[in-house]
């Protein structure tokens, strides 16, 4: 009796994984290695394809550590989407939007992209790359944070009270990239939150 053959993963599937592997390796190794030890043939290594295939999707380190920040972005995104979906209609305290927030910009993804900046600072190229992807990140981020407070932009002050808070939280990200900051981070955001509740007029 013959046995049946198992049916192959269709090409372009087994490319996008492929490429989500290598992204996910590339966000891992920047949050832990940092840029300098970003390579292609580590991040290769960490998500199990040859040099060969990696480079078939991401010719240099620069197109891969981009890509890889653009898709952990997109990670910080949907996370703090499904949080507020998951919410069931009901409007969130301040104190828990500041903590998702808090612990957005705390987590491996801004870890990685932390990385990121550091060598586009001083890599023209790159930074043409980076500044495009940190501003709609930053855009969007903004427009969310908004609706979880349901704050009213159109009062004096309110767009900026919202943006000085997410400078705040990347403020704390960048104190907890050395050291464990996550007790006096929520010290921090637990003061903030009644700072936001007086600002907004609650």
């Amino acid at each position: 009796m013959t046995t049946p053959a198992v049916p192959r993963e269709p090409r372009q599937d087994r490319s996008r994984a492929t490429r989500r592997r290598l992204l996910e390796a590339a966000v891992e190794c920047l949050a832990t290695a940092g840029w300098a030890g970003t390579t292609v043939t580590v991040v290769a290594e960490r998500a199990g394809v040859s040099r060969g295939a990696a480079q078939h999707h991401f010719r240099t380190r620069e197109e891969l550590v981009t890509a890889a920040v653009e898709y952990g972005t997109e990670v910080r995104m949907d996370q703090m989407r499904a949080h507020l979906d998951g919410l069931a209609g009901r409007r969130p305290g301040t104190l828990e939007v500041v903590t998702l927030l808090g612990d957005m910009y705390s987590s491996p993804l801004f870890k990685a992209a932390l990385q990121l900046w550091v060598a586009a600072s001083s890599d023209e190229q790159l930074r043409a790359q980076v500044v495009p992807l940190e501003a709609r990140f930053g855009r969007e981020a903004h427009r969310l944070t908004v609706e979880a407070l349901g704050a009213d932009e159109s009062v004096p002050g309110v767009r900026e009270t919202v943006q000085a808070t997410l400078d705040l939280v990347r403020g704390l990200g960048l104190a907890d990239l050395l050291t464990d900051d996550s007790a006096r981070r929520s010290r921090l955001l637990r003061q903030w939150a009644a700072t936001l509740d007086a600002a907004l007029g609650r």
